[in-house]
């Protein structure tokens, strides 16, 4: 079977919905302490089996005098903003109701598995903003944004929350989809593009003719650019200092089909760090937690069924859950800080308008936990935050220097820890479904495409 991550030599599956495989055999093996699931993939008759990734790296790189934190864990959600997640969280910046022009507009309950989806593509962006009024959100008459997701729904969200750090003013770097998104999480930049790129592979391996609209004065757009950049990246200051890195991304069967950020890398699409470093599937980052193969720094982009995009299901928090007491029952507890992030506002109402650092953005706010035995406990961040604090971070915690794009000015989040404290001992987060069920669900394409 080709790995996930080979080149294709026909086009990818498109995205499909969550698919348990009904009447199939699924062998759990105990193998070099680690977990090794197989079962048939769509119950096609093909056998998939998920091990360990290759064995991470010796690294002797520690990070800065002060700092306990060795690992850290980044995890990239889809589609939400802050009203619509958190809301009516004690104590954070929520509200009940929005405007949508002159009116006044009640937030209604629509649950995290609802299937509508909602446009939020850079020019989408820009009428919701209006100038910084935040009242133009409804789309083609509808109110479906002005909604929230009921906390029912997102317990263990609302758990993490509580126990450890919620950031109430995290924006996301970029006025527009998750491609930009994803780009800002591992480059501070994304080249100027604005959008999502044209075809259904954004990357390096897009079909030619591919393109991804620029930015344009005044927020306007520009013609595109084949989505393959040469950029630096925080993978580049890792691998010149030494520190071991994953970026764990979905795959789609024997096909290549992963929604990664380094797919429109260049030089990490097409060098060494490909086969390395960027693993598929997803899940497999829990496997590895459990076979002692946790790199210093990770990245987690889910699969569709556990990525909070609506029409996605509602395992997304269960997701989260599974990752963070994977980490919180290893060794890795007292040494890790794990981040967890939605790229983009989805198209949902929020209230606070962003306050503008450059041409790019930042957009709108989506929500923040911030989970680690050195995290403030129950402690809401009213600071301004973006997803290029992720790589500010990583760059003080290893002392990399900067790639001198959006992370030279932002934050590192220095608010929300207290290295001075003792480590918090871990404690499980009550989830419905647990990492065992996950690993028996068949890959179900990226998250996104739009």
């Amino acid at each position: 079977m080709a790995k996930a991550h080979s080149r294709p030599d026909k086009a990818p599956t498109p995205r499909v919905g969550r698919r348990l495989c009904i009447g199939v055999s699924l062998a759990i093996v105990a193998a070099a302490g680690a977990w090794i699931f197989a079962g048939l993939i769509g119950c096609g008759g093909s056998i998939i089996a998920v091990g360990p990734s290759p064995a991470v790296p010796v690294s002797t790189v520690s990070p800065i005098p002060g700092s306990p934190i060795q690992h850290i864990v980044i995890i990239m959600q889809e589609n939400r903003s802050f009203d619509n997640l958190f809301n009516g969280y004690p104590g954070a910046d929520t509200v009940q109701g929005g405007m949508n022009g002159n009116e006044l507009v009640p937030l209604k309950a629509v649950s995290l598995g609802d299937s509508r989806d909602l446009s939020h593509s850079h020019m989408r962006w820009l009428k919701d903003w209006d100038n910084g009024n935040m009242d133009g959100f409804a789309q083609d008459g509808s109110l479906l944004p002005y909604s929230y997701v009921p906390r029912s729904d997102v317990e263990e969200y609302w758990s993490l929350a509580q126990q450890y750090v919620l950031g109430d003013h995290m924006f996301q770097s970029n006025t527009g989809p998750s491609f930009v998104a994803h780009q800002y999480m591992i480059a501070g930049q994304s080249g100027n593009v604005a959008e999502n790129p044209t075809g259904s592979v954004w990357g390096c391996d897009a079909a030619p003719g591919t393109t991804a609209a620029l930015v344009g004065p005044n927020g306007t757009e520009l013609p595109g650019v084949f989505p393959c950049f040469d950029y630096a990246t925080t993978a580049d200051l890792l691998d010149q200092k030494g520190v071991t890195w994953r970026y764990y991304a979905p795959g789609s069967g024997d096909n290549f089909f992963v929604l990664s950020a380094y797919q429109a890398v260049r030089h990490i699409r097409f060098g060494k760090d490909w086969d390395q470093n960027v693993i598929s599937p997803s899940r497999r980052v829990l496997v590895d937690i459990k076979a002692g193969e946790l790199a210093q720094v990770t990245w987690i982009v889910p699969d569709f069924a556990h990525s909070d995009h609506p029409g996605s299901g509602s395992e997304g928090p269960a997701w989260i859950a599974a990752i963070v007491n994977a980490i919180g029952k290893s060794p890795y507890w007292d040494s890790t800080a794990i981040f967890i992030s939605w790229d983009d506002w989805g198209g949902w109402y929020d209230h606070v308008a962003p306050t503008k650092v450059d041409e790019m953005g930042p957009g709108f706010r989506v929500p923040l936990l911030i989970v680690s035995p050195y995290a403030k406990q129950g402690y809401i961040t009213h600071r301004f935050h973006e997803a290029s604090g992720f790589i500010k971070f990583i760059e003080h915690n290893f002392d990399l220097g900067t790639l001198g794009a959006r992370d030279a000015g932002t934050d590192a989040f220095a608010d929300c820890f207290d290295y001075t404290q003792t480590a918090v001992p871990f404690a499980p987060i009550a989830t419905k479904v647990t990492a065992e069920q996950i690993m028996r669900e068949v890959d179900t394409g990226p998250p996104d495409d739009d």
